[in-house]
């Protein structure tokens, strides 16, 4: 009975044992469909009306390292541990506490995200019907649709995204036929951009920043993996279809058409397949938005009010929240402030990785709870150093224009983060000693 209301909740507040973990086509499927999206058409469209194809490439090749590594990184700690990336990170760093505001930052971005997406889903479909569906009642179709699908866990996902991607990859391939058709690849390749000139620096900023969000929860879905080396693969066939092949040809798009909106090209070019590309692109999306929310606030409520709610039901509420928020059209307003959201997020990942892989503050009792197959009985509730090294990595981020914003303000955050933890233990150490020799 407890097998089955974990499978059911898909272990939101405990580990993912080894018999529930999912094939490599599974969590791949999964992690293609998050970032192979309209999003990452208007990146590649962005680039190639501000650089030549080749400078796109070594920008879009810069940025997905960059996304790769952090990925990885923490794709292997959720695998290892079998932890979400609001769990995990009571025991890397930010204590009961801390995971809880992760868990709410994380939440608040990502169901925001899901009605804006589900605005522009509801759109075309209002579209594609010729306006006899209402913008709010294919907005409520939408959105309760994408909710029921995420009620019932990774399975439904990996399931949905193996429909979607195919179906997505194929609407993409008809357009970049129909609107390359009467272009030379080779000749585009050396063609100067229609636009203003766009700087290295500010091009692998749009990449990185693009999906640092989506790379920070990626323990999220990695935790179904069997092993290290699926959550290599897994991250790594995601950043080349969905990061390098889908912006190189929305590149390639945007140089032949000489103008950056690459999206409405398709849309016109490709009929309903390109209507397709939108439909199956915010399925995919917004599936993984509700998914990690849903997570977000489970977390929440167990770490302030050790109160364990059902994923399920959690998905539920916040999936009508999201909907109703988007019938009734004021998610346009909250852009900015999810954008702002997504400053606070990049540092996360400098800190929770610094403190698991470098300073390893808990990883005794994580390997010993593993073998057991529990949650540490011991954690901090929250470090004033992870506070101040967020905050750091926070403004880094925000008011420091040189260089990857979103990078800049992971790797300060994880500086600050490993020297105030160094400082700590010294502190502590010496404190000890004197003890001693009064003793």
């Amino acid at each position: 009975m407890e097998n089955k209301q974990n499978t059911m909740d898909d272990y939101s507040l405990s580990r993912v044992p080894q018999s529930a973990r999912q094939s490599l086509w599974n969590v791949s499927i999964v992690r293609v469909g998050s970032m192979a999206t309209i999003s990452s058409f208007v990146i590649g469209a962005a680039l190639g009306y501000g650089m030549t194809f080749w400078q796109a490439f070594w920008a879009t090749m810069f940025g997905s390292v960059i996304l790769e590594v952090i990925s990885l990184l923490l794709g292997y700690a959720g695998a290892r541990e079998g932890l979400s990336t609001s769990l995990l990170s009571r025991w890397t760093g930010f204590g009961r506490y801390g995971s809880s505001i992760i868990g709410a930052v994380i939440a608040i971005s990502t169901i925001g995200w899901f009605g804006v997406q589900n605005s522009v889903f509801a759109e075309g479909l209002v579209q594609a019907s010729h306006g006899k569906l209402s913008l709010p009642v294919a907005a409520t179709l939408t959105g309760l649709a994408v909710t029921v699908l995420v009620i019932f866990g990774f399975k439904l996902l990996s399931a949905t995204a193996t429909i979607a991607v195919p179906a997505f990859l194929i609407a993409v391939a008809f357009g970049i036929y129909q609107v390359l058709k009467d272009h030379s690849i080779f000749e585009l390749m050396n063609t100067a951009p229609a636009g203003e000139k766009m700087s290295m620096g500010v091009a692998a900023t749009m990449v990185a920043g693009g999906f640092i969000i989506g790379a920070v929860i990626t323990p999220d879905f990695s935790r179904f993996a069997k092993s290290g080396k699926d959550v290599f693969w897994m991250t790594m066939i995601g950043t080349v279809i969905g990061e390098l092949f889908i912006n190189m040809i929305a590149v390639l798009m945007a140089l032949a058409a000489r103008t950056n909106d690459v999206a409405s090209i398709m849309m016109q070019t490709s009929g309903w397949l390109g209507a397709l590309v939108v439909v199956s692109s915010t399925i995919k999306i917004n599936n993984l938005n509700l998914y990690s929310s849903s997570l977000g606030f489970t977390n929440i409520f167990d770490s302030v009010f050790k109160v364990k709610l059902n994923r399920g039901i959690v998905t539920l509420v916040i999936g009508i929240i999201g909907t109703l928020l988007s019938v009734l059209g004021i998610l346009d307003k909250f852009v900015d402030f999810l954008v702002l959201l997504g400053v606070l997020i990049p540092p996360v990942a400098g800190i929770m990785v610094i403190d698991y892989f470098i300073l390893k503050t808990n990883r005794q009792a994580l390997d010993e709870s593993r073998e057991k197959g529990t949650l540490p009985a011991v954690g901090e509730k929250l470090s004033p150093i992870t506070l101040i090294a967020w905050a750091t990595g926070f403004a880094a981020g925000y008011f420091v224009t040189l260089g990857i914003p979103s990078i800049n303000s992971l790797v300060v955050s994880g500086v600050v983060y490993y020297i105030g933890k160094l400082a700590t233990r010294s502190s502590a150490n010496k404190h000890i000693e004197n003890e001693k020799q009064v003793a």
